[in-house]
């Protein structure tokens, strides 16, 4: 249960980072680094995020 609590969390701070990235690129016009930052934060997200799923799958919480 704490397994895919973590995952939803997770998933919700990509969603967040991906707002904050879309706000970033209007305000600034995509001049500054903050976009760029907000994609980095969101790439390490994803990779957190694959490799729990793949975890939840492997020690069998997350399959049939």
């Amino acid at each position: 249960m704490l397994l895919k609590i973590l995952i939803a969390c997770v998933f919700l701070a990509m969603v967040t980072s991906l707002a904050a990235g879309a706000g970033f690129l209007i305000k600034d016009g995509g001049r500054s680094r903050r976009v760029l930052i907000s994609l980095k934060l969101r790439v390490g997200l994803a990779a957190l995020l694959m490799a729990l799923l793949v975890y939840g799958f492997y020690i069998g919480n997350l399959g049939t």
